[in-house]
């Protein structure tokens, strides 16, 4: 294989979490007197970290979010993923093949450590990922676009930037990989492909990934 490392978003690339969490954050939104449609938020906070939904709703209204915004929103996010998460079809199978392969992987998300853990928990998916393999945005403190989550995350797993490659499916955590010197394949499932205009490859079957990575 041409690189070293994959470097996997979590939300929406692992598992399938973000309906339900846009679902909900658009609705909590709302309920604070904000407006929000599911489709904005998919637009606007898809990939990113908490902190840019407290400075876009500052910046466009002048209006800070309630101190327990996180909290609270978090709450109904772990409450339903309970109930709905799945992995995303496909992802198993890509880690089952880079684990019998020895090629190194690892996770690098914008959502903080309590929600990586509860989703793959709830999925499955926390067999392949112990806590050498899991890196938050909490751990650098500023989250995608900026480059600093994936070259962390890189220098953790002891992998220069030019040998690792990120599967990603946000605009954000694309211009972020691009930042940080890494080459990027774009999951479409949900985002069109010309919001992930930046990735040099794009695809939109998971099951897909661990060929492409092979060519």
């Amino acid at each position: 294989m041409r690189y070293d490392l994959v470097v996997f978003d979590n939300d929406g690339v692992l598992v399938d979490s973000e309906p339900i969490s846009n679902r909900l954050l658009a609705g909590y939104l709302t309920e604070l007197g904000h407006p929000t449609s599911y489709e904005e938020s998919l637009r606007d906070y898809m990939g990113s970290a908490m902190h840019r939904v407290h400075d876009i709703v500052l910046e466009r209204t002048g209006r800070r979010l309630p101190e327990d915004f996180d909290d609270v929103f978090h709450g109904r996010v772990f409450a339903a993923f309970e109930r709905e998460l799945e992995p995303v079809p496909g992802a198993v199978g890509v880690l089952e093949k880079l684990a019998a392969d020895g090629v190194a992987y690892c996770v690098a998300s914008s959502g903080s450590h309590e929600r990586i853990r509860v989703g793959h928990r709830k999925t499955g998916l926390d067999r392949f990922f112990d806590d050498g393999r899991i890196f938050s945005s909490q751990d650098v403190g500023k989250g995608k676009p900026a480059p600093d989550l994936f070259l962390y995350a890189a220098e953790r797993m002891g992998v220069a930037p030019g040998r690792c490659v990120v599967v990603e499916d946000s605009p954000l955590g694309v211009e972020a990989a691009v930042a940080a010197g890494m080459d990027v394949y774009g999951f479409t499932a949900m985002t069109p492909a010309w919001r992930l205009a930046g990735a040099g490859r794009l695809f939109g079957d998971m099951a897909e990934l661990a060929d492409l990575l092979a060519d």
